[in-house]
């Protein structure tokens, strides 16, 4: 079985040029060069910008048995970086590829019973795609749990309920959510986020981490809430940190078990994944770890304590 990360494929068009972005397509790589079995599921051009997106998928060993090959354009997200190295989109989605989702070609959850389905991003909130992704989300949780990343765009939805909504949504049907702080006081202002992860968990979910950048991570769930510190960077941007996040979630869920992630194994997972995302930082775009990468990164760590 794989891991399905079902999700937008995209070109960032940053100040140095374009490169091959998307939150989703970022976890999928970094699962990827962590040695895991991924399958991407999303709709993918067949212009340039999609050459270059399946050619990348392919370098880093994603597969793309399920994507949907369309010949409709890409989209672009125009990314603006501050100076403190964060990341601001501004997004061209009508008609694209990127979000033509459709029952004739997403693959059947009962016949391929993915080990867990990562989604998020723009797809969870662009219509009409986002509806027929969530009906076929709602049979693949038959089979497997998902982690959902709802990696806020208000620059696509600015009407604070109607988003509220569509997470809402999205997060009474997931195992495990993840999601920035930054996520969390745009969609809540004025509430805790632990607050806000704690309703979650009452309402079905059994974990919720959330990532605050150079502050590292927290994890709610229903018997402990589990802070990890940030690993300091020289940060070059932090493109990509987040997914990185992700992926080393979903690893951590896959080898443990959701459900036995609690004490210090938790806190192993975040402190892996703080160390993985820090990485990330420290490179220009999205560009995960491999695990060697990881490993070799967690040993010096190790040495210099």
């Amino acid at each position: 079985m794989s891991i399905w990360v079902a999700g937008e494929v995209l070109i960032d068009v940053l100040p140095t040029g374009p490169v091959v972005g998307g939150g989703p397509a970022n976890t999928a790589k970094a699962l990827a060069r962590l040695g895991h079995d991924v399958e991407f599921i999303d709709g993918i051009s067949m212009d340039a910008y999609g050459v270059s997106a399946r050619k990348e998928f392919l370098r880093d060993g994603v597969k793309l048995t399920h994507a949907f090959s369309s010949d409709k354009p890409t989209c672009t997200a125009q990314v603006n970086i501050d100076d403190k190295g964060g990341a601001s989109y501004i997004f061209t989605i009508d008609g694209t590829a990127t979000f033509d989702f459709a029952d004739t070609w997403l693959p059947d959850p009962s016949r391929y019973k993915p080990s867990l389905l990562h989604v998020g991003t723009l797809v969870t909130i662009v219509e009409p795609g986002c509806h027929v992704l969530h009906e076929w989300a709602m049979r693949t949780a038959e089979f497997a749990p998902i982690v959902f990343d709802p990696n806020i765009r208000p620059s696509v939805i600015s009407d604070r309920d109607l988003y509220e909504a569509a997470v809402e949504k999205w997060v009474a049907i997931s195992t495990v959510v993840k999601v920035s702080d930054d996520d969390l006081a745009w969609l809540f202002p004025g509430l805790d986020p632990v607050d806000v992860a704690h309703r979650w968990v009452a309402d079905g979910v059994a974990m919720v981490v959330i990532t605050r950048g150079a502050d590292g991570l927290t994890a709610v769930t229903a018997h402990e809430v589990c802070n990890v510190a940030g690993v300091r960077v020289e940060v070059i941007d932090t493109v990509g940190a987040g997914d990185t996040v992700g992926a080393i979630l979903v690893e951590g869920i896959l080898e443990y078990g959701v459900l036995n992630l609690h004490g210090q194994m938790l806190r192993e997972v975040l402190h892996r994944a703080s160390i993985a995302a820090s990485i990330t930082c420290g490179r220009k775009g999205a560009q995960p770890p491999s695990k060697f990468e990881l490993q070799d990164a967690l040993e010096q760590l190790e040495n210099r304590e």
